[in-house]
């Protein structure tokens, strides 16, 4: 409910330590008309460089073009909440208690007011006794310039190990070999299968690829997960690919994680994005799927399916699935010193992660011994496994990072794993530009509300494609065939080739660049205190 004019503040109370200054609602809106400064905010500017303020004055009027209905039930969800929590140790009432309750009321009201949500519709909603503490302000600001920092740090690092790994591997002519970007030779037809696994009460569909007329002897496998939010549909285009060099892609849905929930949520439905309990369904939702492979293979594949040899991937939540089918391990006490960090909120990922703290305490058994592969795309992992989790890891894996992703930054929550990985047979690519999500397949209200917050300057989603395409092939090929052709794929030499000409790189690196990774973090931390 929006608070009333009557109950909303004109002034803000600003403190730094001992020093509590007011600053005029009135003049802030001043500023962000026309720029004039008056005498309360020009005490507030003498430390914002005039280069900035321009800058400043379109923060404070940037509208967020995101419906009022979302806003609320958001805010009113157990990571909405999370959020709100965090926000309100630094904006508190009067007396020292929590702002959370304030926060989200102004929020709300600024969505439903005339003017929208943005920065200054939602200071003007906030009541007369909040104050912002500024020391806590400026604390987080700090922290989130230290992720972008760290980020645009890890992008140089994987550029400068790339080109060092591609000047050590013998020269090759890419142009003489087929090109695994390419479709393969095969048609594909697609079926749905609804299925139900008893045992767990769970009704979910799978959508599943086959390659027609494939005569070989043996069919390799993959399973793909998708992301929070989304839909096996979402990634059709990269599951249909892989099928066209002879796989069987089975991709099922996950029913409390899906869009059908986020929907749900919206409409209130559902109070949460998502059912805390999926960290263990959704794993499980993959062994189920090879298990109906296997009762379906002798009379709908002649028996040809190889399940004994499957590969797995997923993207976001689903990297967190296919990690987990393939050996990592839930660490609940490396997660709780995670999500005690004072701005862990910063790493979005950690908002879905921190949740797994609701399940009981207890080993669970994830791992599925028929996945002998594994890639994990914008995976959430570093808080949920730790480093004791991720290193029960033991076949060959993928990461794959986007340098734009807000949601799973490279820097937080794929750096250091991929250090911790202690299979030898490791790769870790970063695609320049990418930005988590495919804005061509997400809901349109949703990609409106995150192009309003910001200028966004990505790579064609052709362009994420190709080198997606032109990497999962071969590494396929190589783990689940044994296919030594695709070797020269599988290499920074080939990352190279592929981004020649192009503005947003790919950037490919294997286990031997591990150390100099480590390096690269430990020099940032050195020098980002």
């Amino acid at each position: 409910m929006a608070i009333s004019p009557v109950h909303a503040g004109e002034l803000l109370s600003f403190s730094y330590g001992p020093l509590i200054r007011s600053l005029r609602i009135s003049s802030l809106q001043a500023f962000a008309k026309d720029g004039t400064v008056a005498d309360d905010l020009a005490f507030f500017l003498q430390f914002t460089p005039a280069s900035k303020r321009e800058a400043l004055r379109s923060i404070l009027l940037k509208r967020a073009d995101i419906s009022p209905l979302t806003v609320s039930r958001f805010f009113s969800s157990r990571i909405g909440e999370d959020v709100l929590e965090r926000l309100g140790r630094g904006i508190t009432l009067r007396q020292g208690g929590n702002g959370k309750f304030a926060l989200r009321s102004a929020l709300v009201g600024a969505a439903f007011s005339s003017d929208g949500l943005s920065l200054l519709s939602v200071l003007k909603q906030l009541p007369t006794n909040i104050q912002i503490h500024g020391e806590r302000v400026l604390a987080v600001a700090k922290a989130g310039e230290r992720v972008v920092a760290s980020t645009d740090a890890v992008t140089s690092a994987l550029r400068a190990l790339t080109a060092k790994e591609a000047a050590a591997e013998p020269p090759v002519d890419f142009s003489s070999l087929p090109n695994p970007a390419k479709p393969g030779p095969f048609a594909v037809r697609k079926e749905v299968w609804n299925l139900v696994d008893a045992s767990r009460q769970r009704a979910f569909y799978v959508d599943v690829y086959i390659p027609k007329e494939n005569t070989a002897a043996q069919i390799p496998v993959i399973l793909f997960s998708h992301g929070l939010a989304s839909s096996p549909e979402a990634y059709a285009q990269g599951l249909q690919h892989l099928a066209s060099y002879g796989y069987v892609v089975a991709a099922p849905q996950h029913p409390g994680s899906d869009n059908i929930r986020l929907k749900g949520m919206l409409k209130g439905l559902h109070q949460d994005i998502f059912d805390v309990q999926d960290f263990i369904q959704r794993p499980k939702d993959i062994s189920y799927v090879i298990d109906e492979l296997g009762r379906r293979n002798a009379s709908s594949f002649d028996g040809k399916l190889n399940l004994a040899s499957v590969g797995v991937a997923g993207h976001s939540f689903g990297g967190y699935t296919a990690l987990a089918v393939a050996g990592a391990t839930i660490d609940f006490e490396s997660l709780k010193t995670d999500c005690t960090r004072p701005y862990w909120a910063l790493d979005i990922s950690l908002l879905l992660e921190c949740r797994a703290l609701e399940l009981p305490r207890k080993s669970y058994v994830l791992q599925d011994p028929r996945a002998r592969a594994v890639i994990a795309v914008n995976p959430v992992m570093r808080g949920i496994f730790g480093q004791k989790g991720i290193s029960s890891i033991a076949i060959p894996v993928m990461l794959a990072s986007g340098s734009y992703d807000p949601a799973a930054p490279a820097a937080l929550e794929q750096a250091r794993p991929f250090t911790w990985l202690t299979e030898p047979k490791k790769y870790w690519m970063l695609l320049e530009g990418q930005a988590h999500v495919n804005f061509t397949q997400i809901d349109p209200g949703i990609r409106q509300a995150i192009e309003s917050v910001g200028d966004l300057t990505l790579p064609s989603q052709g362009l994420i494609n190709s080198y997606v395409n032109a990497t999962t092939v071969p590494f396929f090929e190589i783990f689940l065939r044994n296919n030594k052709t695709y070797l020269p794929f599988l290499s920074s030499s080939y990352a190279k080739n592929l981004s020649k000409g192009q503005k947003f790189r790919l950037n490919f690196i294997s286990g031997a660049s591990s150390p100099g990774v480590v390096s690269a973090i430990e020099t940032f931390r050195r020098t980002h205190p």
